[in-house]
């Protein structure tokens, strides 16, 4: 499954790139977050938890980050499973940032979501559909995350 979209954040290209890349800018900015360790330079160490449909599923999963093109450019690979066995994944995404003027950045993604067991089942519509409400909920709380910071 293929999802992409575009978002609009108020802050320095810089500071939004390096705020991005935090651990605890990720666990408080995802929803359903309760673990992100940064274990690394490029790896981090994800707990995530969501309701898809009627079910509930809780993922543990490694993300690396495979490119990286500061303050401009990020690739990263994840794959992991739901504790409860429902599903397992693998995801490859590309972040771009893009300078609209010294103070707005444009984010562009595109990720390849693979998912195979229960989760399967709801398909495409439902999926997409999850993770626009991912995607809202994380761009309003990163760029509060980024106004509190100053």
């Amino acid at each position: 499954m293929l999802m992409e979209g575009k978002f609009t954040l108020e802050a320095p290209i810089q500071k939004i790139w390096n705020t991005l890349l935090e651990a605890e800018t990720l666990l408080s900015c995802i929803p359903g977050a309760e673990k992100i360790e940064r274990l690394d330079e490029r790896t981090y160490d994800c707990v995530v938890k969501q309701k898809v449909g009627p079910i509930s599923v809780k993922f543990q999963f490694k993300s690396i980050l495979t490119k990286i093109e500061s303050p401009t450019h990020v690739e990263i690979e994840g794959e992991g499973e739901d504790i409860a066995k429902a599903g397992h994944f693998v995801q490859k995404s590309v972040v771009d940032l893009r300078e609209i003027s010294p103070n707005e950045v444009e984010v562009a993604y595109k990720s390849e979501v693979n998912i195979v067991g229960k989760l399967a089942m709801f398909g495409d519509r439902i999926m997409r559909a999850k993770a626009k409400k991912v995607e809202e909920e994380f761009t309003r709380a990163l760029q509060e995350r980024l106004r509190r910071m100053g």
